[in-house]
């Protein structure tokens, strides 16, 4: 660590703890966010929605405004003071998802599930800038995959403890339980976290004026590298939110599960062995990006064709206990484009641009993966439930998933043409 960090106050110590901490936070944002995957079969049958309906309301509607805000407050993150920020989204988003438990109609929970949108827009991108100055490039992709693990721990406290409070105490218990330990965090963050110096470990001063939108966006749009990185994320996070609504059911439906064994399944699968993958990406991409930065893309790449072999099998197979061991593979993998992708975005910019340009990635991810892939999987199914009954959603789920996959490593391997050039100016506007 520089001396200027030392200096800051921020020791290996203490930097690891704040990154402990908003990683925390993007744990209880994805448990706030994905919850709704493990309670939706039940929310339809209260609310009588069909499948489309619910990729609707689980995809769509959250990230019409989650995708649309995460620029604006992007924004707000390079000129304001991001531990403030990060601190009233995560207050916001757990409010409403407490209050999503008193919803009394289909209308009442879109309108809340819209305004967890909201809260959840304001933490990624101040999160990432934050870390992206606490640690040097060359460990900045382990720790990012580091912080974007809680993404599996969210799942796994939303499927396991999910499950259990839906199955003990129903739906609506669950939301409350999911969305108080957020506010508990709230004071956590402001009595422990400092907001560092921007370019602390970079050595280098921020300017004084942050780049204007429009900006940040010509700049990128000149590194062909960060298009094909965003779209490449898109693809493989679009199979990826589809399956996370709409798995639990198809385990309910097809394998006539209860809810706390899929709950359980669930959360080994992504708690534990996705954790591991998600974080092994990172470091593994920053191992061997020491001797050619295309790593960074290698390792999703090759993560990704390891993993798509394994989704017909879990899908297809009558046998739960043998298709929920397939599934061990993709879970392991589902996640580990985040680290290396955040990382090398990131490395394309200067230090006022960090945060507007995680919320752009965010912007277009969300928007296409979360605002299309559970929609489009649910349309699917229902399209294909007069035909094949409750055989659709299998089908729907394994048909997305092995297309945006290989798109996605088609991406990817696109961006290693471009990416050693593109990294090599980012620091220039």
């Amino acid at each position: 660590m520089s001396d200027r960090s030392s200096a800051a106050g921020f020791s290996p110590n203490t930097r690891n703890y704040v990154l402990f901490v908003l990683t925390l936070t993007y744990v209880v944002n994805y448990l706030d966010r994905q919850i709704l995957g493990i309670l939706l079969p039940y929310i339809q049958q209260e609310f009588k929605i069909d499948d489309f309906g619910a990729g609707l309301l689980s995809g769509t509607v959250f990230a019409a405004i989650y995708a649309t805000l995460a620029i604006p407050f992007a924004t707000l993150a390079d000129r304001w003071n991001r531990r403030n920020l990060i601190a009233v989204s995560l207050a916001t988003f757990s409010l409403m998802t407490v209050l999503s438990g008193y919803a009394r109609n289909i209308w009442h929970l879109i309108v809340l599930r819209f305004c967890t949108g909201i809260g959840e827009a304001g933490t990624g991108p101040a999160i990432n800038s934050i870390i992206a100055d606490l640690y040097p490039p060359q460990r900045r992709a382990g720790a990012l995959a580091f912080y974007s693990a809680g993404l599996n721990v969210g799942l796994l406290l939303g499927f396991f403890g999910g499950g259990w409070v839906l199955q003990n105490y129903g739906w609506r218990s669950a939301f409350i339980a999911s969305g108080a330990p957020g506010l508990l965090l709230v004071a956590l963050l402001m009595l422990t976290v400092r907001e560092p110096p921007r370019g602390l470990v970079d050595n280098l001063v921020a300017g004084d004026t942050t780049p204007r939108l429009m900006e940040v966006v010509r700049h990128l749009w000149r590194q062909p590298s960060f298009k094909w990185i965003a779209l490449g994320c898109s693809m493989h996070a679009f199979g990826g939110y589809a399956g996370v609504y709409f798995i639990p059911k198809f385990l309910i439906v097809s394998h006539h599960m209860q809810p706390i064994a899929v709950g359980f399944a669930l959360a080994i699968l992504t708690g534990v062995f996705g954790a591991v993958g998600t974080f092994l990406s990172g470091v593994f991409a920053d191992r061997f990006g020491k001797r050619d930065m295309n790593w960074y893309m290698y390792v999703p790449i090759v993560g990704t064709l390891i993993s798509l072999p394994f989704a017909p099998l879990f899908y297809l197979l009558p046998d739960i206990r043998m298709a929920l061991a397939a599934a061990v593979v993709p879970a392991t993998m589902g996640a580990i484009y985040l680290g290396p992708s955040y990382a090398m975005a990131q490395g394309m910019v200067p230090l006022r641009m960090r945060a507007q340009t995680v919320g752009i990635l965010l912007f277009i991810l969300n928007l296409i993966a979360l605002g299309l892939g559970p929609a489009t999987v649910g349309f699917i199914s229902s399209r294909l439930h007069p035909v094949l009954g409750d055989d659709s959603l299998r089908w729907a789920l394994m048909c997305t998933s092995i297309a945006t996959g290989l798109l996605a490593c088609a991406c990817y391997w696109r961006v290693t043409r471009t990416l050693k050039a593109d990294l090599a100016r980012g620091g220039a506007v």
